[in-house]
């Protein structure tokens, strides 16, 4: 019998449980972490239900036309492509966000870094001017304005493809009338005389080039490398946004940066103690140095 034919058969008029079984099987084989949630995950998306329903409902049946677009799915994922690209949407701070494969995908680590910026921003009754650099889904500008409703976003990112996703999260969470988007490479397209910010944040692409290919084949081979390294070292766009955010900084106003695992006491190193204080560098849930925290003198 043809392999495919096979997984026809192998799939048809089964229970819920049986198909996640199976599925889980093949993910598992195909080297996916995490494989019996991944296909849970993947179910509750073709059946349009949470993964309480398919525990409470695992002897219900399967009609065909889900278990062939269930399948598809599978496929897709055991080839490495990340789940949220097959479903479109990731949570982050508590909310769903759009994202395709123009976007890095939301990670719990940039959590941290929006903490972190509330804090700095004056907590959720102020006001302030915020501005993010390499914007990509939106999330942290987005998430910012979100909890902190008087205050307004500049979103920039050198990808218009990006920035697309961006707006899309700006009106999915009703915060497009606060938030302004700008293709740029950094702030290359900013007017000093135009725009200060009390806090710029950035989740800048921190991967040094020699170290891409070890990563991940979900990362690797289907997130944006633009969003992932900047060149040999990771550290050309942090270098940028250390030079270049004074003149868009308020006096006393706050750079917050996430950095990558290894990248602690480079980034020491590269700050100016005549333009900057570095309050802390913050550790993530691993205790790896992760959030800069500086304020500009």
């Amino acid at each position: 019998m043809h392999k495919n034919a096979q997984k026809d058969v192998m799939l048809r008029h089964m229970k819920i449980a049986h198909v996640l079984k199976q599925a889980s099987t093949l993910l598992e084989n195909a080297g996916v972490p995490e494989a019996r949630r991944e296909a849970s995950s993947l179910l509750s998306f073709v059946l349009g239900k949470d993964r309480t329903f398919l525990i409470s409902h695992a002897d219900d049946e399967v009609g065909d036309d889900s278990v062939d677009r269930f399948r598809e799915l599978v496929e897709r994922r055991a080839g490495g492509e990340p789940l949220q690209f097959i479903t479109g949407v990731q949570d982050f701070f508590g909310r769903e966000f759009l994202v395709t494969p123009d976007v890095l995908i939301p990670r719990p680590e940039t959590e941290l870094l929006v903490e972190a910026a509330l804090e700095k921003a004056g907590g959720r009754g102020a006001s302030p001017i915020l501005c993010d650099v390499g914007t990509g889904s939106g999330c942290i500008a987005l998430t910012l304005l979100s909890e902190i409703f008087a205050a307004r976003a500049v979103a920039v990112d050198k990808s218009a493809a990006a920035l697309e996703v961006a707006k899309l999260n700006a009106q999915k969470l009703s915060v497009t009338d606060r938030a302004e988007f700008l293709v740029s490479d950094c702030f290359s397209a900013l007017e000093q005389d135009e725009y200060r910010f009390d806090v710029i944040v950035s989740n800048p692409p921190y991967v040094a080039a020699a170290v891409v290919a070890g990563l991940q084949r979900e990362v690797r081979d289907h997130e944006p490398l633009v969003a992932l390294s900047p060149g040999p070292d990771g550290l050309s766009i942090i270098r940028r946004l250390l030079e270049e955010s004074p003149a868009f900084l308020k006096p006393g106003g706050h750079l917050l940066m996430e950095i990558g695992f290894d990248q602690g006491e480079a980034v020491t190193a590269l700050v100016d103690d005549s333009i900057w204080r570095l309050l802390e560098i913050r550790p993530d849930l691993q205790s790896i140095p992760r959030i800069v925290v500086l304020q500009k003198r």
